[in-house]
């Protein structure tokens, strides 16, 4: 059920094949990238976006209103089962076709296109060079590319289209080592300030009660497990014990991220020893699951499955 929400979570992108370094642009005047970081959190917009991988095509519905109150956002799936999600500044639930509301927390690891960026940016320039690609037009706007090309071969490259006028990012292209395309969004249509359809997103204004009132509980702490091959950049924003509906004891969960790029770590009690390990992809995310001392370790992350397995690998338990 949670899965079906986060699915809408990630959502968007239109098809094409793109080479990260066809352009050679000169270095992303700090300024503006500040912008890109802050505009899908100060700008008011709404239309329609695409999201693709391999043959796989999602489109979403999405509008986006900033008052006195903070931030207000409505994303619902175009395709497949009828899935909503809602955003009241940092409260996040998704009702599904069956009107049944689930609160999902706002993961730290993950962000949703168009917010791809960061605010805090020191982190970008560490772990990638950014320069700027050409001028062009999306969804009828002009939009300046740029391009994140990582330092090192265990993080994909990202080019990203930004509206020239509020910063807002229109188009977002996830690439391999080789320029091909492994996930993309993009704005097919898209409008701003007095054309917004703010009627649609005023139809639900509060969560429901038993929404609002729900919280996970979580406990921060060293639980004295250890990743001794995670790639240079990748710093751990969380670590901690989360009780799950369908696990009797809580699963540990660690976070990594290196500013783009998310990873999370899944220490739990192996259930049966016949549990299937082993890789899976879903569109630019790589699941590695492997067992360990009865122990299983699953490490899920935006980044190519050679890194993941070379995580997972490296997992051991150091004592507290």
């Amino acid at each position: 059920m949670i899965a079906s929400c986060l699915r809408i979570l990630v959502a968007g992108a239109l098809c094409a094949t793109v080479s990260a370094y066809a352009e050679s642009g000169k270095p992303v005047d700090p300024g503006w990238l500040q912008t890109l970081a802050f505009a899908a959190h100060k700008t008011e917009f709404s239309g329609t976006f695409v999201y693709q991988h391999g043959n796989h095509v999602e489109t979403s519905r999405i509008v986006h209103l900033v008052d006195a109150k903070g931030e207000h956002e409505r994303l619902e799936s175009l395709d497949g089962p009828h899935r909503e999600v809602y955003r009241d500044n940092g409260l996040v639930w998704c009702v599904l076709g069956d009107h049944h509301s689930v609160r999902i927390e706002k993961s730290a690891n993950r962000r949703s296109f168009p917010d791809l960026l960061p605010e805090q940016l020191i982190s970008l320039n560490e772990n990638y060079q950014i320069r700027e690609g050409e001028r062009s037009r999306v969804a009828g706007f002009e939009a300046q590319a740029i391009i994140f090309k990582p330092r090192d071969g265990l993080r994909y490259s990202h080019k990203m289209w930004a509206h020239l006028d509020s910063g807002l990012l229109l188009k977002s292209i996830m690439l391999d080592e080789k320029g091909m395309p492994v996930e993309q969004y993009a704005f097919t249509q898209l409008s701003f300030g007095s054309k917004l359809d703010r009627a649609w997103l005023a139809t639900v204004t509060t969560p429901p009660e038993a929404i609002q009132s729900k919280s996970v509980a979580v406990k921060l702490e060293n639980t004295g497990w250890r990743v001794d091959a995670m790639p240079i950049g990748f710093k751990k924003l969380t670590e901690m014990r989360r009780p799950l509906r369908d696990r009797k004891q809580p699963v540990i969960q660690q976070v990594y991220s290196d500013g783009l790029a998310g990873i999370s770590v899944f220490i739990e009690p192996e259930r049966r020893p016949d549990e299937v390990v082993g890789l899976t992809s879903h569109g630019a995310i790589n699941i590695v699951s492997r067992s360990m001392d009865g122990f299983r370790v699953t490490v899920v992350g935006e980044v190519p499955a050679r890194t993941v397995v070379q995580i997972a690998d490296s997992v051991r338990y150091a004592g507290q």
